[in-house]
């Protein structure tokens, strides 16, 4: 899991897969972020191709978390059709803010 940091923001770039085998290291990395005082966090879904309920869980709850801090989450670069649609289906935007290219 990588994570930058960007000054205002920080940023983290999932593997291809977040599911239940590896979706404690992406709450970590959100948290991490948190714990560092940062309130914008972007997730880079580049190299994502599969997101689970688990992973979708993690983006709502941070997404809740730092909203309560007067910040937020976004999600940018979303390239994969299947990722694509089922953030479509679940009407993700409507609580989180995607982007199609962001820094």
């Amino acid at each position: 899991m990588q994570v930058e940091h960007h000054g205002l923001f920080g940023k983290i770039f999932p593997p291809e897969r977040v599911d239940l085998t590896n979706v404690q290291e992406f709450k970590q990395a959100l948290q991490s972020l948190c714990e560092e005082g940062y309130s914008s966090i972007k997730v880079d879904c580049t190299r994502l191709t599969m997101i689970d309920s688990a992973g979708l869980g993690s983006l709502v709850m941070f997404q809740k978390r730092l909203k309560e801090r007067g910040g937020e989450l976004k999600i940018i670069n979303v390239n994969h059709g299947y990722v694509r649609h089922l953030f479509d289906m679940i009407e993700l935007s409507k609580i989180i803010s995607i982007e199609e290219a962001g820094i």
